[in-house]
């Protein structure tokens, strides 16, 4: 019975520390550039995103396109993409972010410290002082009861 006492006490210091392993992702070697707060959105596109897990859902069901593209996660985090072309469906692991700090999103996990980066605003940029593009953010089932219960 000592014993396993001895365990479950040994279990219950080490399973925090576990926890706490995943701490900031950062690399400052894969800064981006600071987001361009003085430009404005153009408009926003008839693209739905998607929160997939640890990565983002691109779903292209439209007639346009873009070529070597950067794209935005919530006004912080820069990705840049080769191409979304019409009709394509595109996955990003959101390990794939970077900021201007060199820090990335949290994707989440089992044994997550911090809980995953909403994915609330995305938006593509085509040159670094060309006009933003809003995509549609779908905010998960998960997203929509917390939003409700605040509401409550």
């Amino acid at each position: 019975m000592r014993s396993i006492a001895a365990f479950l006490l040994l279990g219950a210091a080490v399973l925090p520390s576990l926890a706490g392993c995943e701490n900031m992702r950062s690399d400052p070697a894969k800064a981006t550039r600071a987001y361009p707060f003085n430009l404005t959105q153009a408009r926003v596109a008839e693209i739905q995103v998607f929160n997939d897990g640890d990565a983002m859902l691109i779903v292209n069901a439209t007639v346009e396109g873009w070529t070597d593209a950067d794209v935005w996660l919530n006004q912080r985090y820069l990705h840049r993409i080769e191409k979304l072309s019409a009709g394509q469906t595109l996955r990003i692991p959101l390990d794939q972010f970077w900021d201007a700090r060199g820090e990335g999103p949290f994707p989440g996990g089992l044994l997550r410290y911090y809980p995953p980066t909403p994915i609330r605003l995305v938006q593509i940029q085509t040159a670094p002082d060309a006009p933003l593009i809003g995509l549609k953010a779908i905010p998960t089932e998960r997203e929509l009861d917390l939003a409700q219960l605040k509401k409550s």
